[in-house]
């Protein structure tokens, strides 16, 4: 009997979870993403940064789980969800990690009526578990804005991926979350160092 290679066993119990999630009829589970609560060490922005809320492809601005099969076939997984619009909800734990890391004055987000010295803006390129390689991935794109000028000071990509034990809900967001945390410390480590 011909074994099957653990990353195909993970492509199909991904398919299976699809399926039993679909056919059960039970609400989905709601999960949530964190914000790191470490302290970065190094220099602060001077000034006030705002916090713009993560611009996406439609598939990203729902609620639900992504999965990416090896023909780059993208399907929602069953049985769970986001605490909310995944943008709003990224825009939320970039704060958090912001205040958490204690490296800047001021954060807030655009709209709190704050008048802000750089804009960050950033835009969700990857939030999904990639099936074929049994991966949680996240990639993020940022740039720091001169608010007042307009300028793009600084723009860099951040990437992380993380193994998935397993493609279910709680499996897929747990991975999910230690990959966006990684890429969530990076930015605020960059924007920290002078790039704003």
């Amino acid at each position: 009997m011909r074994s099957v290679p653990p990353v195909r066993l993970l492509a199909l119990a991904a398919l299976a979870a699809l399926a039993s999630a679909c056919s059960s009829g039970l609400p989905p589970t709601t999960l949530d993403l964190t914000a790191p609560r470490q302290k970065v060490r190094g220099g602060s922005v001077e000034g006030q940064v705002a916090v713009a809320e993560p611009v996406a492809i439609q598939v990203f601005e729902a609620e639900r789980i992504l999965v990416k099969d090896a023909a780059n076939a993208v399907s929602f997984l069953g049985g769970g969800q986001w605490a909310d619009r995944l943008p709003r909800l990224i825009q939320a734990r970039i704060v958090q990690t912001f205040e958490n890391a204690s490296r800047l004055k001021a954060v807030s987000r655009t709209g709190d009526r704050i008048t802000a010295d750089y804009l960050l803006s950033t835009e969700i390129r990857a939030f999904q578990i990639d099936a074929a390689v049994g991966k949680a991935v996240v990639e993020i794109s940022a740039k720091v804005v001169d608010d007042r000028s307009g300028r793009i000071a600084n723009a860099r990509v951040f990437t992380a991926r993380v193994p998935v034990a397993a493609v279910d809900p709680a499996n897929a967001a747990q991975a999910l979350d230690r990959a966006l945390s990684i890429v969530l410390l990076d930015i605020v480590r960059w924007v920290g160092t002078g790039h704003a």
